[in-house]
């Protein structure tokens, strides 16, 4: 394989995982995924992408997508129980969020995280040209910088993680904290979604490795690594255009027709995850329905669940929890022909789910935390006659820059429901004030903007001399 001057490493490879008929690869788009988000600025920029594909056993060979080519990284099942369904998501995945769901600390899981880090790290370094800018993404690959650094001191790297850092009182309860860290900061620049995790891997920088520095800039082993927040976008003009299709806009009417042209529709777009607060959402609706300040008459409820780490049991025990608690909400409140919540547990493609977001009267993202989330800002994006109304999470890191959003903290369901009732009953003249300052933020902030800032503060980054 021909070397290339940038190089992605990320879990997976973005690949659709229904291959095309005559072996093509296309690429993966998935609500507010990491493809989706990297899908603009690497469909005409030449680079590789280093991944797993998805199937167990020895790598196959790939095409290329467009100027996209494709260094796979094979995985084993036992590898996968390992390194992704155990180290990455029962243990980094639940602490990184919180501690919503218990972390589970299993030494045989870090032994094969370690492993499966260092061989995507030695792909990274067999792909990447002298001098390359090498980006690595997100918590299931934070050993690889420090790793690509000691195979190939001669490139840039970056490292942006896509969920929130914990505070240290939670990130000390790793076993092997000092190492997860050390790894992190073996780039050259360190990315988040908000700021207060820069501030967060500073203290424990100074605490756990006794480096110095502040919020922007730590110096460890001799060299200064930058850190900052480069909340991550949407492609904005995608998303206009799209929803501008006539399938999406015939699609939305007839959505519209089937769930009750006179009824309020809330909608919610989610992968199936614990951290998403899916259940105390579907308390809040069911105590409105209960308690007759929603009727099923008036109003339905459209929940999308994309299927996610259907092997983790903890997001099997979650999938049956919501299928019960749907089936329980219809059963009492729900008519003939009228069910309180359309419950949708599979893929949506773009086209489809854009005409859901023009369907709606209110968009529900309420994760209990979530280091930004996409879904908020999509739904922005494809309402350009300035309607609807977005319920937001304090605790997305999205609400920092839509704070024109109806913002509520999902733990309180009181304050949910009542939050809900007020989006709904809120005046088309301040639905349109609000969209329209949200709108304005995202188009000057979407992708592209995103992805100039942080490859130029990589660039900027590397260009500074060691400290003595």
């Amino acid at each position: 394989m021909r070397r290339s001057s940038l190089v992605v490493v990320a879990n997976r490879l973005p690949l659709d995982d229904n291959v095309a008929p005559d072996g093509a690869c296309e690429w993966r788009r998935s609500p507010g995924g990491l493809a989706g988000a990297l899908h603009a600025i690497l469909e005409q920029t030449p680079a590789t992408w280093v991944g797993w594909a998805g199937d167990l056993g020895q790598a196959r060979d790939l095409p290329d997508i467009g100027t996209l080519r494709l260094r796979p990284v094979w995985l084993s099942e036992e590898e996968q129980r390992g390194y992704y369904e155990g180290f990455a998501n029962s243990t980094l995945w639940p602490l990184y969020h919180d501690a919503v769901e218990q972390p589970v600390f299993d030494r045989g899981w870090w032994e094969t995280y370690r492993a499966v880090n260092r061989r995507f790290a030695e792909a990274a370094a067999e792909v990447a040209e002298p001098g390359a800018t090498v980006w690595v993404q997100d918590y299931h690959l934070q050993l690889v910088p420090q790793l690509i650094r000691e195979l190939r001191p001669d490139v840039r790297i970056g490292f942006f993680l896509h969920v929130p850092f914990p505070p240290p009182e939670l990130f000390m309860q790793l076993p092997r904290r000092v190492e997860l860290l050390r790894g992190m900061l073996g780039a050259d620049l360190v990315g988040f979604q908000r700021p207060q995790a820069a501030h967060n891997v500073a203290q424990l920088a100074a605490k756990l490795l006794d480096a110095h520095g502040a919020d922007d800039a730590i110096t460890l082993d001799g060299r200064l690594v930058r850190t900052g927040a480069f909340p991550v976008s949407i492609d904005v003009a995608e998303m206009r255009s799209l929803s501008a299709r006539p399938y999406v806009v015939n699609q939305a009417r007839q959505l519209r027709h089937d769930l009750g042209a006179h009824k309020r529709v809330l909608l919610s777009v989610d992968r199936l995850d614990y951290t998403k607060g899916i259940e105390h959402r579907l308390t809040a609706y069911s105590e409105l329905l209960r308690d007759g300040r929603v009727k099923v008459r008036d109003a339905v409820m459209v929940q999308v669940a994309v299927p996610s780490r259907e092997r983790v049991e903890s997001y099997r025990g979650l999938r049956d929890r919501i299928e019960r608690e749907v089936g329980r909400i219809n059963g009492e409140y729900g008519r003939v022909g009228e069910p309180a919540i359309h419950y949708l547990n599979q893929p949506f493609d773009r086209a489809d789910l854009a005409a859901l977001y023009q369907t709606a009267d209110v968009m529900v993202v309420t994760p209990l935390r979530d280091g930004m989330n996409l879904v908020a800002k999509e739904f922005v994006a494809a309402r350009p006659d300035d309607s609807g109304a977005l319920v937001l999470s304090e605790f997305a890191g999205a609400a920092a820059e839509m704070e024109d959003a109806f913002l509520v903290n999902p733990h309180d369901v009181d304050g949910l429901k009542e939050t809900l009732l007020q989006a709904l009953a809120a005046a088309p003249e301040d639905l349109a004030t609000r969209m329209k300052a949200m709108r304005a933020h995202i188009t000057s902030n979407d992708i592209h903007a995103w992805a100039r800032a942080y490859l130029s503060a990589l660039e900027d980054s590397k260009a500074l001399r060691p400290v003595s």
